[in-house]
């Protein structure tokens, strides 16, 4: 049964593309999408909560969280305890952007007057299947089971994401989609030297397969199993978002139409960030752990430093969320370095960013819809011009900044307990000061945004432009950022058995 929801999963998207691609008459494209965003979700649940949790506990008489009950399904995509979060995370965030998206394409720029009805027709068909191309490279890569697999399909999320990063079509997005293949092009080829290194590395082991790699890792030669890791980190990584090779995401993620921006911050980085975590995995049952730790806690500090240092003077709003994805990334690289209770952090954290991540992206949509400007400078009173979109912009920066009650604090929390319990204060000063530098930085930004007088040269511009605002594009926000700060104080038995599945797949790798 498991097998065929996975089957499913992956065929259903090609088929539904095909038709698209056929017809290419927007309210056809509309339902598609719509329909696809329904069927992940309900799928996605069906595969996690009961069919796969049940399988799993059938297959191997363990619970789910167990390191050795950790896969059920085909020989190439399957569901494990450490993929189950990812695949729930990337198919709730794909809903809530399906759901807002209801309204949102309705004014996109490319249905603007300057183009014909053909060509903005044609434009937003294209937009609508390449979503539909990227959801189903995305879920491709976190449950398939080999290596190699999973190069091709993260590959596969940048050839499909690289027209929604151009899809404005304005200097600027051309300049960031190229940049955006140039970065990643690069980055997915030093992750083949890493393949290839690592195949060195397994000598006689003629797989790729992660368990396959896992079991035989001690077996490994050292010095080409190493030199693996370096290559993956960095070559995954760039698709991660990681400092130093994080340069096309702030040019992306603020150019993107904001439900795409909203898409590659809170599930394209997550995906990448699993298959360095497989690989991780990897080298700690070679148990030449200390080297991969040195290595993510190098990355994860530098993408800290990068953010704060950039953040402090930002000029563009959706560049600010961006350079907070990349600090983000760090957080979750500082926390699987320190291991121990520093993987449950790092699960806890991959949830609440990616919801508070996504709010704060699509209610940006909102204030550029109003404002018509990514410029910080030109957006005063945002809580008078549109109250609903005021308090999600608010709201949704006191979850990403970890403001109590939000899940981003535990996991914040947990990660300062763990260095301080492992006695490396000096990285903990490092990295309160960093957290701090950084929070400031946004506090400024929305505060400035939100309580300032709007302009009278803008008023009747803004008065008008809130009509546009529909229900659809505030009840994803809402759903979103109750679920953060709810899961801060209370999380449901069904998510913390696999949030603490995948802890323990973590955990038992040490």
């Amino acid at each position: 049964m498991i097998d065929n929801v996975i089957k499913f999963l992956m065929i259903f998207p090609v088929a539904a593309g095909i038709l698209m691609l056929l017809t290419r008459k927007k309210a056809f494209d509309d339902f598609m999408l719509f329909l696809y965003g329904i069927l992940h979700f309900v799928s996605s649940c069906y595969l996690v909560f009961f069919v796969g949790k049940e399988s799993l506990k059938t297959q191997y008489g363990a619970s789910f969280g167990d390191l050795n009950a950790n896969v059920a399904g085909g020989q190439y995509f399957a569901l494990d305890s450490l993929n189950s979060v990812f695949l729930i995370i990337l198919s709730f965030v794909f809903l809530m952007v399906i759901i807002y998206n209801i309204g949102y394409s309705r004014y996109l720029p490319n249905l603007k007057p300057v183009l014909n009805a053909n060509c903005a027709n044609k434009n937003i068909c294209l937009y609508q299947l390449m979503i539909v191309a990227f959801v189903w490279a995305m879920t491709g890569a976190i449950l398939c089971t080999d290596l190699g697999i999973a190069w091709v399909l993260v590959e596969a999320t940048t050839l499909s994401s690289a027209y929604l990063i151009y899809f404005n079509r304005t200097k600027n997005s051309i300049e960031a989609a190229w940049k955006y293949v140039f970065m990643c092009s690069i980055g997915i080829a030093l992750a083949f030297v890493g393949i290839i290194f690592l195949n060195i590395a397994s000598g006689n082991v003629n797989s790729l397969n992660f368990s396959e790699l896992q079991a035989a890792a001690k077996s490994f030669d050292p010095l080409w199993l190493k030199l693996a890791f370096v290559f993956i980190l960095f070559g995954f990584g760039t698709k991660m978002g990681l400092a130093p090779v994080h340069f096309w995401l702030p040019d992306a993620h603020s150019e993107s139409p904001s439900p795409i921006s909203a898409l590659l911050s809170a599930t394209l980085l997550n995906s990448a960030f699993l298959v360095i975590l497989r690989v991780f995995n990897i080298l700690n049952a070679a148990e030449h752990s200390f080297y991969g730790r040195v290595m993510l806690a190098v990355a994860g500090f530098l993408s800290l430093f990068v953010t704060a240092v950039f953040i402090y003077h930002i000029k563009n709003y959706k560049r600010m969320l961006a350079y907070s994805s990349i600090e983000n990334m760090g957080i979750l690289a500082i926390g699987t370095a320190l291991g121990g209770v520093g993987y449950l952090a790092v699960i806890l954290h991959l949830v609440g960013h990616s919801l508070a991540k996504a709010s704060f992206f699509l209610t940006s949509g909102n204030v550029l819809e109003i404002y018509e400007t990514k410029n910080v400078k030109s957006v005063k009173g945002l809580m008078k011009a549109d109250k609903k979109t005021g308090w999600l912009w608010l709201l949704s920066f006191l979850g990403i900044c970890a403001f109590p009650t939000s899940i981003l604090f535990i996991s914040e929390f947990l990660i300062i307990k763990t260095m301080i319990s492992k006695g490396q204060y000096m990285l903990c000063a490092c990295f309160a000061l960093l957290l701090t530098v950084i929070i400031y930085g946004m506090a400024r930004v929305v505060i400035k945004m939100t309580f300032r007088e709007v302009s009278d040269e803008k008023r009747e511009m803004v008065d008008d432009n809130r009509k546009k605002i529909t229900p659809s594009m505030y009840l994803p926000q809402v759903v979103m950022l109750v679920i953060v700060f709810v899961l801060g104080v209370y999380i449901p038995d069904c998510l913390n058995d696999i949030i603490q599945g995948a802890y323990k797949v973590l955990l038992g790798a040490m």
